[in-house]
């Protein structure tokens, strides 16, 4: 039997990259996949055919994660579609990098609010549905920066590192209805946002990093699996480091 079989995973942020990664890394393991991005585009459109693909239930929503109306009603929608909520997946997330100094308010703001509120809201929203069932497993998908901090990234680091002490509070406030919460730490993940990067930083990032290589978005999808299935039965409150001893 697959390890999420008949297991409905809410997913946000999910048209590319890390979480769509996860969709379909989770949708092979029988789940079915409700995912949300800003914008329902070619991308959604695509995903929705390969999870068809795969034998499962799956649909994508325009929805605003940093927007606690707008995930209450997504969250709304999807139990109407799906029955219920056994996984969610906090992978939203953006970056608007600069030095404090030239940092503005608004991109203070606005990493904040998409990388840390949108996990408030979703897992608020969802946690009624999982209190009724008493069961439940929450990730939440935090950096390595957000461990170590890192120049240039006070925002995105604090927005990552704040996703980290949400994860432990909430493990200890929903442990006792046996609803986990834990987070995962990727590091140099090979994505469309790394891949904007300079030659010359990804070379040095890559120097810093034992296994020599950047991860690939499976690599995170892969210990999503562990995290969401019954294998991590006994596993809540943690921060999973996927970095290739990046950070140790």
């Amino acid at each position: 039997m697959k390890l999420l079989q008949g297991k409905v995973a809410v997913i946000t942020g999910a048209s590319r990259g890390i979480g769509r990664a996860i969709a379909l890394r989770f949708a092979a393991e029988g789940a079915n996949i409700a995912f949300s991005d800003l914008n329902y585009d070619d991308n959604c459109i695509a995903l929705e055919k390969e999870l068809a693909a795969l034998g499962v239930k799956g649909k994508g929503y325009a929805s605003d994660a940093s927007s606690f109306e707008a995930s209450e009603k997504f969250i709304d929608e999807v139990v109407k579609d799906f029955g219920t909520v056994d996984i969610l997946v906090n992978n939203a997330g953006i970056t608007r990098d600069q030095l404090l100094m030239r940092m503005s308010e608004t991109d203070w703001d606005l990493v904040i609010k998409v990388n840390l509120k949108s996990a408030f809201n979703l897992t608020k929203a969802v946690q009624k549905i999982m209190l009724k069932t008493r069961s439940g497993s929450i990730i939440n998908m935090s950096s390595v920066v957000g461990v170590s901090g890192n120049a240039g990234q006070s925002n995105y680091s604090a927005s990552k590192a704040g996703l980290i002490g949400f994860t432990k509070s909430i493990a200890q406030e929903l442990g006792s209805r046996n609803i986990r919460c834990n987070a995962i730490a990727p590091g140099f993940i090979e994505t469309d946002m790394t891949a904007k990067l300079p030659d010359d930083i990804r070379t040095e990032w890559i120097k810093g990093i034992p296994l020599r290589r950047g991860g690939k978005p499976e690599d995170v999808a892969n210990t999503c699996v562990f995290l969401a299935s019954d294998l991590s039965s006994y596993v809540s409150g943690q921060v999973i480091n996927v970095c290739g001893g990046m950070l140790m």
